[in-house]
């Protein structure tokens, strides 16, 4: 018997189901919803949609590593080519606020829920966020190495302030569009360029 077609529309599908798990699982709570309300908001069949994902877990796991690897993919491979230090920030900070438009569920996830999953996939994802931390603080380094050489702890002191500033912003301006968050990252950066040879 020749083994089963994967569907056109599988990707598709796999996509939408987790853009509305991931809304189930920010708003109502990982532990308290079931595969019957995921499925119920994905408007397929509980039978299809462990199709696609065999249980909860599966399906968090696979909504921030994709979530995650996406951000820094997108982040890392920016063209930074010919720019200042204090240039490549502002691309970079940019970039960031853009990317997490529309994913303010996900990112509500990965703060609140990624410690329910199993340590080894914690991991993976904890990889994921260390190889965008360790790309913006080499820039921070860059902008001001007379204030972190030889002084690890303040570097990552200063870079995870930083991602403070940028990844808290959904909770009070989660509706802004691409202009609010161009003139958030700018505000973030002038503060961040402006301290950065104080501290």
């Amino acid at each position: 018997m020749a083994a089963r077609s994967i569907a056109r529309d599988h990707d598709e599908k796999r996509s939408q189901i987790l853009l509305a798990a991931a809304k189930v699982f920010a708003t109502e709570g990982y532990d308290r919803s079931s595969m019957t309300r995921l499925a119920e908001e994905c408007g397929i069949s509980k039978a299809n949609i462990y199709h696609y994902y065999p249980s909860k877990e599966t399906l968090l796991f696979d909504i921030l590593d994709s979530h995650l690897r996406a951000l820094r993919d997108r982040v890392v491979e920016l063209d930074l080519k010919g720019l200042m230090p204090d240039q490549q920030l502002r691309a970079v900070v940019r970039e960031i606020m853009l990317a997490y438009e529309g994913y303010d569920y996900k990112h509500r996830i990965q703060m609140n829920e990624m410690a329910l999953l199993p340590e080894e996939q914690q991991k993976e994802l904890r990889d994921l966020q260390r190889d965008l931390v360790r790309f913006v603080s080499d820039i921070v380094a860059h902008v001001a190495p007379e204030r972190f050489e030889g002084d690890a702890p303040k570097l990552r002191a200063a870079t995870m302030a930083l991602f403070g500033m940028l990844n808290w912003y959904f909770t009070w301006s989660g509706k802004a569009g691409p202009a609010e968050r161009e003139a958030y990252a700018t505000l973030v950066c002038d503060m961040t360029l402006g301290g950065l040879h104080a501290v």
